[in-house]
C-alpha cells in the first residue's frame, strides 16, 4: 500500500471519488486570522442580534419546556413551528400550508435531500452560472451533470435556458430540475426580474419542468421590497427551500422545504434515514423567537446593517478599483460579484491577496465546470464596517499591480476576454 495516497480509495462509493473541499471551506483557516480583512465567508452579522433577548428566550425555553426540548421529535418537524414558518413565508407572498413543509438542518440539508431524492448519476440539473457553491456540492455528491446558464443584472438568462432546453430535447434528454436562487443571489448579488420569473414559470409548464427555488435572502431587500415567488406562480412545479440562517441565526440550523405532497413524503423518509429527526431544541427556540420577539424588527435591523455595509463597499470599489474591473450592485443580501480583466486569474491571485491581508472567494468555486477564473465573490455582511474600506484598498492595490504586470506582458494592452454579442442585455456574470 502506497503511503502517499488514500489507503481507503478503492473502498469508497463512486459518488465520493471526485469530492473535494470547497474553496470557501479551504479558506476559513487562513481568512479567520485577525490581521486579514475577510470578504470570503458568507456569514450573517450575528453581532447585530439582540443577544440579551436570545439569552432570555433560551433560558425561558429550558426552564419551561426543557424536558420536551431535549427529547426526540417527528421526522417532518414540529407542527407548531411549521405553522409559524408559513407566516414567515406569507410576508414575502409565498403561499404554503404547514402540511407542505419538512423541517431540515438548515437550507443545506434541504438541498442535499432534494438531490438525493431526484438525482441519479449522470442526470442533468440546470443551474445559474454562477451558483451557490453548496448547491453544486449537493448535486455533485450525487453525480449530477450540472449545466449552468449565464446571468446578467436581471438574473438567469431565461432565453438561454430556453435554448438549452430545446437542445437537450433534440438529444432526447431532459433535466431533472432547474435550480435557482432568484432573490439577491449567492454569489452574484442580483435578483431575477419579474418578467423573467413569469417566463421561467411558463417554461416550467411548456417543458414539463420541476423548479427548485432556494430563497435565503428574500426578506433582506434593502428597501423591504418583495418579489413574486416561483412557488406563487406555478406551485405544483416548485420545490421551495427556506432558512432561518439569514433572518435569525445560522447556529440554530433551521431550514425547511415546501413541496408537493408526494415529494414531501419522500423527503421525510430520506431525512429520517439521514438523521431521524430535526433537533427539537432548536425548533422550539425558533418557535419562541417568532412568537415572543419582534422578529420583523430584527429583520429590518439586519437590512439596515447590510445596506450600510454594501454602500461602504460600493463606494470603496468606485474609489480603489483599476480600470477594467466590473462589479454587480446588490439591492439586498450579502454579496458583490467582481470581474477582473482578462489575464488575471482570481484563483492564482488568492495567495497574493492573503499576503496583502485581504481574502475573497475565487469564482471557480461557483461553477461546476471550473470556469469563473476572472471572477471573485466579496461578502460585505460580516466584516466590521470600519474594515471594509481597508480591505478594498488592499485589494485595489493588488489588482493595480497585477494589471501592470499583465499590460507589460501584452505590450501595454489588456487582452479582451471575448467579444460581446450585440443582443446581450448587459455584461454577463459568467466565466
Amino acid at each position: 500500500m502506497r503511503l502517499d495516497t488514500d489507503p481507503y480509495l478503492e473502498r469508497y462509493a463512486a459518488r465520493v471519488q471526485g469530492m473535494s473541499a470547497s474553496e470557501i471551506r479551504a479558506l476559513f483557516s487562513v481568512a479567520s486570522r485577525p490581521e486579514i480583512v475577510s470578504f470570503a465567508g458568507g456569514m450573517p452579522n450575528t453581532a447585530s442580534l439582540d443577544l440579551e433577548a436570545v439569552e432570555h428566550v433560551v433560558a425561558q425555553l429550558v426552564r419551561e419546556e426543557g424536558a420536551t426540548a431535549l427529547q426526540y421529535g417527528g421526522g417532518q418537524g414540529r407542527v407548531e413551528l411549521r405553522e409559524l414558518i408559513v407566516e414567515v413565508m406569507r410576508h414575502e407572498g409565498v403561499p404554503a400550508h404547514a402540511d407542505d413543509l419538512v423541517m431540515t438542518v438548515g437550507g443545506q440539508q434541504a438541498l442535499e435531500l432534494i438531490a438525493k431524492c431526484f438525482v441519479d448519476p449522470g442526470d442533468i440539473v440546470i443551474a445559474e452560472g454562477p451558483t451557490y457553491v453548496g448547491g453544486i456540492g449537493a448535486l455533485s455528491s450525487h453525480q449530477a451533470d450540472v449545466r449552468q446558464v449565464e446571468m446578467d443584472a436581471d438574473g438567469m438568462r431565461v432565453d438561454l435556458l430556453e435554448q438549452l432546453l430545446t437542445d437537450l430535447a433534440a438529444q432526447g434528454r431532459e433535466p431533472k430540475f432547474v435550480y435557482t436562487v432568484p432573490n439577491h443571489q449567492n454569489p452574484a448579488g442580483v435578483s431575477m426580474s419579474v418578467e423573467r420569473r413569469h417566463r421561467l414559470a411558463e417554461l416550467a409548464v411548456s417543458h414539463d419542468l420541476l423548479l427548485l427555488e432556494d430563497n435565503p435572502y428574500g426578506l433582506l431587500d434593502f428597501d423591504g421590497r418583495t418579489w413574486p415567488s416561483l412557488r406563487e406562480l406555478v406551485p405544483d412545479r416548485v420545490i421551495y427551500v427556506g432558512t432561518m440562517s439569514k433572518t435569525f441565526a445560522p447556529g440554530v440550523r433551521t431550514g425547511w422545504v415546501a413541496a408537493p405532497a408526494p415529494v414531501r413524503d419522500k423527503l421525510i423518509l430520506l431525512r429520517e434515514a439521514a438523521d431521524l429527526c430535526p433537533a427539537s431544541f432548536t425548533q422550539m427556540l425558533v418557535e419562541r423567537w417568532l412568537t415572543t420577539q419582534p422578529w420583523q424588527d430584527q429583520v429590518k435591523r439586519f437590512r439596515t446593517v447590510y445596506h450600510e455595509r454594501a454602500e461602504v463597499m460600493l463606494r470603496a470599489l468606485e474609489d480603489e478599483m483599476p480600470e477594467g474591473v466590473e462589479w454587480t450592485v446588490p439591492a439586498g443580501g450579502f454579496y458583490i460579484w467582481l470581474t477582473v480583466p482578462a489575464g488575471i486569474d482570481t484563483s492564482d491571485l488568492l495567495a497574493k491577496a492573503i499576503q496583502h491581508r485581504v481574502a475573497y472567494v475565487p469564482g471557480r468555486g461557483f461553477y461546476a465546470d471550473g470556469t469563473g477564473g476572472q471572477q471573485m465573490r466579496l461578502c460585505f455582511s460580516y466584516p466590521p464596517i470600519d474594515r471594509i474600506r481597508e480591505g478594498i484598498v488592499r485589494l485595489g492595490e493588488l489588482l493595480h499591480t497585477e494589471l501592470e504586470l499583465v499590460q507589460a506582458v501584452y505590450g501595454g494592452q489588456i487582452p479582451d476576454a471575448r467579444e460581446r454579442r450585440p443582443d446581450e442585455p448587459g455584461p454577463q456574470l459568467g466565466g
